[in-house]
């Protein structure tokens, strides 16, 4: 008599990983989260929103992209959650939204509690880092379509917003300036490029030193995702910010054109900073032009804020004091609407 375990679905196994991320999703609860886990949809109590004259709710869905084959390479899988609530939340607060909560939905060849459960506690450090809570998700098992040790993860935020205080280009103005944040890494954009240059083309290491690192290729490119949440909801709370962008796949210029309307321009000094060493490792070793690598990665700056002049010295102090690297990357002034990288960098 065939089973469903025999086909190559365990729901005991599936069980357990639950039983093994209650305390994980519990610390990120508050008194909203209704409800406990295993319920057929999670419950945010949303009374206090009544409180906002026009409550705007923001969603943003993402993934971590091929960065999971690095980790599943190394057996490490509690930063990719991290990651994960990185890419979700920080395209939310771009919009001025206070992220609420998530969930997510992981894929695997194979249930293994302990590694869905370590994944699970990554992502519910994450949304720690950001605030929100994690009311659920999903685990689903796909033999035959995954290999029993390849996954793959992807979740959903929501966010409020007072409508009245929805950042974007229609505030940004001539003269505004732009402020970026350091990233921490590679982030989780470009992860493909990576593997192809330095493990491909190079046959690196990931457990090797890397003397232009510091540290082991692996140790490097798993550095977490910056969570930049509530660094740009207390930029939101003390300056007149009038736009964010999250620097993520695209690269620096084309993300914060996004946000720019049609008649301006922000012209970007690359003096300004020195992207981290591992950007130089990859382009040096695959050869790849500085084009290519402004499209594809962050390059050190994670996330950029648009301030009136005046607020200038108040963001940077504010960030320097939440022990965030910031600098003034460039300004904003007539033009076409396009971002313009200029220079060398520093």
């Amino acid at each position: 008599m065939s089973t469903y375990r025999e086909s190559g679905v365990d729901i005991g196994a599936g069980d357990r990983a639950v039983d093994l991320m209650r305390a994980s999703i519990a610390r990120t609860g508050g008194p909203e989260v209704i409800g406990g886990l295993g319920g057929f949809a999670g419950l945010f109590d949303a009374s206090r929103l009544t409180t906002m004259r026009r409550p705007l709710l923001a969603t943003s869905t993402d993934g971590v992209g091929t960065k999971v084959l690095i980790a599943s390479r190394l057996g490490s899988y509690d930063t990719v959650g991290i990651d994960l609530v990185g890419m979700v939340v920080d395209d939310l607060v771009v919009c001025g939204a206070e992220p609420l909560f998530m969930q997510d939905y992981i894929a695997v060849g194979r249930v293994v509690p302990e590694r869905v459960a370590e994944i699970v506690g990554g992502i519910a450090t994450g949304c720690e880092l950001a605030g929100c809570a994690l009311v659920g998700g999903e685990t689903a098992e796909h033999p035959g379509l995954m290999a029993d040790d390849h996954y793959d993860i992807a979740g959903t935020g929501v966010g409020v917003v007072e409508a009245d205080a929805v950042l974007g280009a229609d505030r940004v103005a001539d003269g505004d300036v732009v402020i970026a944040m350091a990233s921490s890494g590679v982030h989780s954009n470009g992860f493909s490029l990576v593997r192809h240059v330095l493990l491909s083309g190079a046959r690196m290491r990931l457990d090797g030193v890397v003397d232009e690192l510091g540290k082991t290729l692996g140790e490097e490119l798993l550095t977490p995702t910056r969570i930049y949440a509530k660094d740009c909801l207390a930029i939101i709370e003390e300056t007149d910010v009038h736009a964010f962008s999250h620097v993520t796949g695209g690269g620096l210029a084309a993300n914060l054109a996004r946000v720019l309307p049609g008649h301006l321009t922000a012209r970007l000094s690359r003096a300004t900073w020195t992207p981290p060493p591992v950007f130089e490792l990859v382009q040096a070793r695959g050869r790849v032009e500085q084009g290519e690598m402004e499209r594809t990665f962050n390059m050190g700056v994670g996330m950029v804020a648009v301030v009136p002049a005046a607020d200038v010295d108040r963001t940077l102090a504010l960030l320097t004091a939440r022990h965030v690297d910031s600098w003034v990357l460039g300004e904003v002034m007539a033009g076409d609407g396009n971002a313009l990288l200029e220079g060398s960098h520093a």
